[in-house]
């Protein structure tokens, strides 16, 4: 495969997902899947986008793996892996256009709301984690959207953002890597896909350390707000998508 300006526009669209990702915690399948998806095609940005992504957490695992609640990811993973094919076996159940909507409004409201009157309680029991996972599992299976009801959860466990960084990973590197190997035996590891994250690897590695940084620059206080303003975001564009 040539490096061609297709190969150069893939590469940086996986730098800005990547680099959103280290620095929050989250959000780079939203950015890089539908940008991926005109660029190559869905059938090409689907498994290069989880391979990006189990990358991520496997580079960020390596130096934060200290800072994961192990105690919330074992609850949120399994819980995930319980609901995947809950939502598989109910994915024709509900209109994919109404369940994103309305996923979209909840979403959207609960970080306007945030900004607006940041007085939510805290949760202080971890046994939510079960619930949260169940609900991500779900949303996962059937809609490919379990990151959202997850990060609602480290926001209301009042994470800080080494804590909600690490912990993110934690949870998204085993319920990423039985994605990726789903599409591995579904033959959707073509060669197009192998070059590509191939030449992704140095790019990814490069955003990630960046976008750590980054991570580590900014505030608790502004974190917070960093977050709920792009969980808004992530809210309308599931709108959209809707």
């Amino acid at each position: 495969m040539e490096f061609s300006s297709t190969t150069l526009l893939v590469l940086a669209i996986l730098f800005l997902s990547t680099f959103i990702r280290s620095a929050l915690g989250f959000g780079d399948a939203l950015i890089a899947m539908p940008l991926l998806a005109i660029v190559v095609g869905l059938q090409v940005a689907t498994p290069l986008t989880a391979m990006g992504a189990t990358t991520i957490a496997t580079i960020i695992l390596i130096k934060a793996w200290k800072k994961v609640d192990m105690q919330a990811a074992w609850r949120l993973v399994i819980t995930t892996w319980i609901g995947i094919p809950i939502g598989i076996y109910f994915l024709k159940a509900a209109p994919e256009v109404l369940v994103k909507s309305l996923l979209g409004i909840i979403i959207t409201g609960f970080g306007l709301y945030n900004l607006i009157v940041p007085n939510l309680p805290r949760l202080l029991n971890e046994n939510w984690a079960y619930l949260t996972g169940l609900i991500a599992g779900i949303l996962g299976g059937a809609y490919n959207t379990n990151g959202p009801p997850v990060v609602i959860y480290g926001m209301l466990r009042r994470w800080d953002s080494e804590k909600f960084r690490a912990t993110l990973q934690g949870y998204f590197l085993p319920t990423g890597a039985a994605i990726l190997i789903s599409h591995g035996i579904a033959g959707m590891w073509t060669p197009q896909v192998v070059h590509l994250y191939l030449y992704s690897i140095p790019v990814i590695i490069g955003a990630v350390l960046i976008g750590g940084k980054v991570n580590q620059l900014i505030p608790q206080g502004k974190f917070d707000k960093v977050i709920y303003g792009f969980l808004v975001i992530i809210g309308i564009l599931l709108i959209i998508k809707g």
